[in-house]
């Protein structure tokens, strides 16, 4: 997302954000909290994780430097859908939703460069959607016919 940025603007952005530190093993966020921004990893590495029965947790991915955690949240309120722990010692850049949305209000361009790409993600998504959406009403034409059938025989 913040790949549209120029290099002013990103110095501004994180010249303006906060930065974190987090030892190995602290929690950064916790799943089903509420997200008011995004967390950009800036040294070391994150546990995604999911909570799985028993309340343990699996991990489902590892985030390092350069990635952004909790992207959608830049945008809209969101619930984190995992947690996100640290493996060793890591250093995170906090971008709240009202700085960036100060952002955006600043430089139009990137509002429109972001809408651009999140509308390109919307159709690659419905795209690929499709085919299970094809499926699906097919599968339900298989149901509909046997349920048809089972009340005339039955």
């Amino acid at each position: 997302m913040l790949s549209d940025f120029a290099d002013e603007q990103l110095r501004l952005l994180a010249f303006s954000a906060e930065s974190a530190d987090f030892r190995d093993g602290q929690l950064l966020f916790d799943e089903a909290d509420r997200a008011d921004g995004a967390l950009l990893v800036a040294s070391g590495e994150v546990a995604l994780q999911k909570k799985r029965a028993k309340k343990t947790y699996e991990d489902v991915d590892v985030a390092g430097p350069g990635t952004l955690l909790g992207e959608s949240a830049l945008l809209v309120d969101a619930i984190r859908p995992c947690r996100a722990v640290a493996i060793g010692d890591v250093r995170v850049i906090r971008i709240r939703r009202a700085l960036f949305k100060r952002m955006i209000m600043e430089f139009p361009e990137l509002a429109r460069r972001l809408f651009e790409v999140h509308a390109a993600r919307f159709q690659t998504t419905a795209s690929a959607l499709a085919p299970i959406g094809e499926r699906m009403a097919d599968l339900e034409k298989i149901n509909q016919s046997r349920g048809l059938r089972g009340t005339k025989d039955g």
